[in-house]
């Protein structure tokens, strides 16, 4: 198992496959983009699955999230998700994007044994998307969702993020949005990753804020507790059910606690917390030709070593180096 000594056991991988992306969100990374990493360090197709099946077979991997920058960029990811499907036992697979040629991919991925779908949507009005994310690619995201259910990817899942003064006044609008259309919507406080590094608490709008602000227009009833377990996102019924929201308090009502997630980089890093300020090298020792066992001592040690909470609220927390968009989700 990928056990800390805290007694959490990672079951969750989240697998970042490029940071590039084809957006340029304002709370993510600058307008001119990023420095790209050279191809040359990136994990290949057959390493990245390599990796994947050690973390299945050897260290009770159970689920598997494929994240960037934007995985739909990544021209092996069908590929990849296919292969990562025949693992013994499968794993739950899914994806985080943009939604951006998902339109396009939706039925290859389903066919390929993708099981579900989480797309970003901070706003529904075509102005605020282009401020957002300086591109005018709305109706293909709204596409790539609706091509998401129609192939069956379900529950679509959605991700908003509400920035004060931009889109704070959209919580009711998107939530409705959702439930007319039996997507899963979360909203999740805004953290520190952005990589201009700057991320305020004051800007950030909160889950209490965000409670508020849907209850003027339906009622909330908290989920059992105790069915939550390691899921991020507090639920709530919605006017009784069966329909459900989510927030995920990031900042303000951390689950580190339960967390049960391990990251690897599109370069081959473990991260043991998306917070972490240290990484752990697999693939020079994959390339150098070590064996499945050595990979997997080396994956264990970097998740003993992860700290109990991720220290935002700190006052000597620092940013990681690595924006959102070169860790992954």
């Amino acid at each position: 198992m990928l056990s800390d000594s805290y007694g959490r056991v990672a079951t969750d991988l989240r697998v970042s496959l490029t940071d590039r992306c084809n957006l340029r969100c304002a709370y993510c990374m600058p307008a001119e983009g990023l420095d790209w990493l050279p191809k040359p360090e990136l994990l290949t197709d057959d390493e990245v699955v390599r990796l994947i099946r050690i973390g299945v077979e050897r260290l009770g991997i159970r689920e598997v999230r494929f994240t960037g920058g934007e995985p739909l960029l990544r021209r092996g990811l069908a590929a990849i998700v296919a292969e990562t499907a025949r693992l013994h036992p499968r794993p739950e697979l899914s994806i985080t994007t943009n939604g951006i040629g998902l339109a396009r991919l939706a039925g290859p991925l389903r066919e390929a044994g993708l099981d579900r779908v989480n797309v970003s949507l901070d706003t529904l009005r075509p102005e605020s998307f282009r401020r957002l994310t300086r591109r005018d690619r709305l109706d293909d995201v709204l596409a790539g969702m609706a091509a998401a259910a129609a192939a069956g990817l379900t529950p679509v899942k959605v991700n908003s993020v509400l920035m004060r003064g931009i889109n704070d006044g959209e919580a009711r609008d998107l939530l409705r949005f959702c439930l007319e259309r039996g997507y899963e919507l979360r909203f999740i406080e805004q953290m520190p990753l952005d990589a201009q590094h700057g991320w305020r608490r004051a800007n950030m709008v909160t889950a209490d804020e965000i409670g508020r602000e849907l209850e003027q227009e339906f009622a909330l009833k908290p989920e059992d507790p105790d069915a939550r377990g390691s899921a991020p996102a507090e639920a709530f019924l919605i006017d009784g059910g069966p329909a459900r929201v989510g927030v995920i308090g990031s900042v303000t009502r951390p689950f580190c606690g339960a967390c049960d997630r391990v990251r690897l980089t599109a370069d081959g890093q473990v991260r043991n917390c998306l917070f972490a300020r240290e990484e752990s090298d697999l693939r020079d020792a994959l390339r150098a030709g070590a064996s499945d066992d050595e990979l997997a001592a080396r994956w264990r040690r970097a998740v003993a070593g992860k700290l109990p909470g991720h220290g935002i609220n700190d006052p000597a927390f620092l940013q990681p180096d690595r924006p959102m968009s070169a860790i992954g989700g």
